[in-house]
């Protein structure tokens, strides 16, 4: 065995002699010179060896570097990322502030609107009072003009009845005395004629003011119903402008939407509360065109109220409004469900309430860490978890945007983030769909 790798050294020394001729290495020293000899293979084997050596520090090199390049690359894009984000942030914020000022401004619109309509229907009272009154007058002045008128053609009667008998009489020599009676008589009713005409003239001239004045009536009411039409065609815009956004939330939600307005009307106590209908008196007619289209007005103005008060019972909001990222959504992640969203940023960021509700818990939860739970209304809860401090505790109630803790670590947690769920009658359901649908209200 030994001789066998001799020959096979020897043979291999034959073959590299050509590329790594024989090398000696003198070493000098106080007792002599010796020297070290360099075969061809070893020779080779250094060669080698230094190369693979130079080989792989060049690749580790090159990987190191490429490493640094990406990671560089990777946060890079991270940072524009967030600058984005956080841009985006700012546009919606903007877009929040000026929907809640065009919604401020629509209210003011809304109370304008009531206060005109309030007058609007006094006066629509008091000129049906008046047309009421004039209809009275006229039908009193006409009554007085035909009896007048019947009394005059009655003493005109009497007068040609006793002029024939006058006559009569003189032809027949009747005495004096009778002659002078009729006279009497005659004269009398002749001033009596007179008086007569003089009042139906004053009944005609009544009559024709009271028709002029009942055509100024209809004029003015013919202009008041133009401008309340121009009324409610602008409180109609107004108040479509801003139900269908409301409208379109709700129903985007998923929640039974008609159940949850019957709740809060059934529920509702204090101001802000459902709106009355108009009730006019209209001796036992029914309701005009205008008393009709009001209440239509106040229906949805009504609508919008219970819109109002149910959202701040509802998550529509955002449980983070400081800078952050979304860096898990809701759905299935390892063959698990993954029950809700979640927010990273650095640890000790607000946590804020996303709606109105009592706090059913706030304590240790083994995969959750420090987790705080929130029952509101129509059967929905939210869950706040891995926090670092916890603000509220059970049985404390809180209002949409009061800030319940800090974003933290804590639990089974890869890093800083809130784990936010929202859940309907018990069952997950996405945080995004409330939070998407609130984007274009508030």
């Amino acid at each position: 065995m030994t001789g066998l790798l001799t020959r096979l050294t020897n043979k291999t020394n034959h073959v590299l002699e050509r590329g790594f001729p024989e090398q000696r290495l003198f070493l000098r020293s106080e007792e002599g010179t010796r020297f070290i000899r360099l075969s061809p293979l070893a020779q080779f084997l250094g060669w080698a060896g230094s190369a693979a050596f130079v080989a792989w520090a060049i690749i580790a090199t090159a990987v190191l570097l490429m490493d640094s390049i990406g990671s560089g690359n990777m946060r890079d894009q991270a940072q524009r990322e967030q600058r984005l984000y956080e841009e985006r942030l700012q546009i919606l914020s903007s877009e929040r502030d000026t929907r809640a000022s065009e919604a401020l401004a629509a209210q003011g619109r809304f109370n304008l609107a009531l206060a005109q309509i309030s007058e609007m229907q006094s006066e629509l009272l008091s000129s049906e009072d008046r047309r009421k009154e004039l209809e009275t007058g006229i039908g009193v002045i006409q009554s007085t003009l035909r009896r007048t008128m019947g009394e005059r053609d009655a003493a005109r009667d009497s007068v040609d009845a006793m002029r024939d008998a006058a006559r009569a009489e003189q032809e027949g020599g009747p005495a004096l005395a009778s002659s002078g009676e009729a006279v009497e008589t005659l004269d009398f009713l002749t001033s009596a004629l007179e008086r007569t005409a003089v009042e139906r003239d004053l009944m005609a001239a009544s009559a024709a003011k009271a028709e002029e004045f009942a055509q100024n009536v209809i004029y003015e009411q013919r202009l008041r119903d133009e401008r309340n039409d121009q009324i409610f065609e602008q409180l109609e815009d107004a108040v479509s402008v801003s139900l269908t956004p409301l409208d379109k939330m709700f129903r985007a939600s998923g929640m039974p939407v008609e159940q949850i307005l019957d709740q809060v009307r059934r529920g509702y106590s204090g101001q802000g509360g459902p709106i009355s209908p108009l009730v006019l008196s209209t001796m036992g007619n029914t309701d005009d065109a205008d008393t009709a289209r009001a209440n239509s007005i106040l229906g949805e103005l009504d609508r919008m109220n219970l819109y109002r008060i149910a959202a701040q019972k509802m998550p529509f909001a955002n449980p983070v409004k400081s800078a952050f990222r979304f860096t898990s959504g809701f759905g299935m992640r390892w063959g698990r469900l993954h029950a809700g969203t979640d927010f990273a940023a650095p640890i000790g960021t607000p946590i804020y309430a996303t709606a109105d509700g009592v706090v059913i818990s706030a304590d240790w939860s083994s995969g959750y860490g420090r987790l705080i739970k929130i029952q509101h209304e129509f059967g929905i809860e939210t869950r706040y978890a891995h926090l670092s401090a916890m603000r509220v505790k059970k049985g404390q109630r809180v209002s949409r945007g009061e800030r319940i803790g800090d974003m933290g670590n804590s639990g089974r947690s890869t890093g800083p983030h809130l784990h936010y769920e929202v859940r309907v009658g018990g069952k997950a359901v996405n945080p995004m769909i409330y939070i998407k649908a609130a984007n274009d209200v508030f």
